[in-house]
């Protein structure tokens, strides 16, 4: 049995008034929520608090899932949704980090790294590209964002934007282009690239 169909069997639970079966998918799902939250609010107590928010809103409307899309789709929408409103309120728009500052670590094989690289200029550079992403990222268009963020730092599949972005994937698939382009075009100074060259 797959992963969808283990959480549709916990979903129908939950919807039967189990308690303890939505509590299993929040365990499943919270650490998950919590990562790609803390790519639009920075601060990891407001960013918990968002998390939470966003399972209690899904827990409310689970009554109203019906299985169209895989329980962990609806939910990442939900979670940005949350995300969104609550930087609305504060009047302040979602910052973006590098995935060094993430924290998790997951992705990153020390073991793997070849020591010769690790010169302070490379380390410098390296430092000055993921600043330049940031920066380009923040200054995206929120679907833009939203696209590549979920693409590129999530891993998610194109189907798998297109039902949290509630959106057709040939949308999908342009946004992610168009971030991917206006990323290229602030990198390119740096990397010293032709124009008619992304990277």
């Amino acid at each position: 049995m797959g992963d969808r169909e283990v959480d549709q069997q916990l979903v129908e639970r939950a919807q039967r008034g189990e308690k303890a079966a939505f509590e299993l998918l929040v365990a499943k799902y919270q650490r998950k929520l919590v990562r790609l939250l803390s790519r639009f609010i920075r601060d990891p107590t407001e960013v918990e608090d968002v998390a939470q928010e966003a399972f209690i809103k899904a827990y409310r409307a689970l009554p109203s899932f019906r299985g169209d899309s895989a329980f962990y789709t609806w939910l990442y929408r939900i979670g940005i949704n949350t995300a969104k409103n609550y930087l609305v309120a504060l009047g302040r728009r979602a910052p973006t980090v590098s995935e060094t500052e993430s924290g998790d670590g997951e992705g990153s094989e020390e073991s793997g790294q070849v020591p010769d690289f690790n010169t302070p200029e490379n380390e410098l550079m390296s430092r000055q590209i993921a600043e330049t992403v940031n920066r380009a990222v923040e200054e995206l268009p929120e679907e833009l964002r939203t696209a590549i963020t979920l693409r590129e730092l999530e891993g998610l599949s194109y189907e798998e934007i297109a039902g949290i972005m509630n959106c057709p994937i040939g949308t999908v698939r342009s946004r992610i282009f168009r971030a991917r382009e206006a990323i290229a075009e602030k990198l390119r100074p740096q990397l010293e690239t032709r124009k008619d060259r992304r990277w």
